[in-house]
């Protein structure tokens, strides 16, 4: 048996932001007992910084394909974007093992609940230089949560037995990270 050692920092020095275009917050939940429901937030940011994170993202900015759901997670039965219109991830912990592994913990704040979360993921060997002379660094992290313990309770019954929506909500950061000059 091999023990990986956490050797590296998680990112060269610098700051480094989320391209917005080229990166992705998303959510996925049990959804009617036969399948997987997922969403996403187009309004977000997220900068890292060696070996800490944080970013946040607007509710207002949910994206689920159909205009009237978006409207109901906006509501209070959900995210209730007039009251809290943002949701906010700090890394409290993150590691990079030598295989570009990453595992760590952070705190994310949605609908004025702060609760500690884990994170698994992975990160780039090194960063690329893009056409534009930009350097990129690909970030990818997740964690699973209850989302009825910040407050997000609603469901229906489902005809076949249990609920609608299950309680465990998978967060996906997917970050195309850019260096930032100067």
């Amino acid at each position: 048996m091999s023990v990986v050692e956490n050797t590296k920092t998680l990112a060269p020095a610098g700051t480094w932001a989320a391209d917005p275009v080229h990166s992705n917050v998303s959510f996925e939940v049990a959804y009617a007992g036969v399948n997987t429901f997922r969403g996403s937030f187009s309004d977000f940011t997220a900068t890292l910084e060696g070996d800490s994170l944080a970013g946040s993202a607007k509710v207002g900015s949910v994206d689920v394909k159909d205009e009237q759901l978006s409207g109901h997670l906006q509501a209070p039965d959900f995210f209730d974007a007039e009251r809290y219109p943002e949701i906010a991830f700090k890394a409290t912990e993150l590691t990079r093992a030598a295989d570009g592994t990453v595992a760590g913990k952070g705190e994310l704040t949605i609908k004025g609940v702060t609760l500690p979360i884990t994170l698994t993921g992975t990160i780039s060997p090194a960063p690329s230089v893009d056409p534009f002379g930009r350097e990129r660094l690909g970030l990818r992290l997740e964690s699973t949560v209850d989302r009825t313990a910040f407050g997000i309770e609603w469901n229906a019954p489902n005809q076949g037995g249990g609920n609608y929506l299950g309680d465990d909500v998978k967060l996906i950061a997917e970050l195309a990270l850019v260096r930032r000059e100067g």
